[in-house]
């Protein structure tokens, strides 16, 4: 009697933990990163003031389109392309690799990671200063 107890008991936790696992999955499906910056920060097409924003994966199957939120996910401000940038060890914790600019303009964000991630988003920016190039004296 008492081991058909503790048979119904294991059975009913056992399928209890299976019903919550996908739920926890499904918490690192989108990255969900909230980050709180104390300068002015460049993202691709703007400047983000100083303060708490979200950072997550858009809710699609290409995990490379980052949307930016206000702390309270109520407005949306970017919604960003990047590309994949691997490290050989994931990081313990969230990482932003964060690119200098030139005098006068704000750092800008220029990678994401997760943690245990290996693989990281890369924010594209546009080149300038490649317009003289082709300008030449013959």
């Amino acid at each position: 009697m008492r081991f058909a107890r503790m048979l119904v008991l294991s059975v009913c936790t056992a399928v209890l933990c299976a019903a919550l696992v996908p739920g926890v999955r499904a918490d690192d499906w989108n990255r969900r990163t909230i980050a709180t910056f104390s300068d002015s920060l460049q993202i691709p097409g703007q400047i983000l003031p100083a303060g708490t924003y979200v950072f997550k994966l858009a809710n699609t199957n290409d995990r490379h389109i980052v949307q930016i939120w206000s702390a309270d996910e109520t407005q949306l401000y970017a919604t960003v392309m990047t590309i994949p940038v691997y490290v050989s060890e994931p990081p313990d914790d969230v990482y932003f690799r964060i690119d200098e600019r030139p005098s006068g303009e704000p750092q800008a964000v220029g990678a994401w990671f997760y943690p245990g991630d290996t693989c990281g988003n890369e924010f594209l920016y546009p080149h300038y200063g490649y317009s003289n190039f082709a300008k030449t004296n013959y």
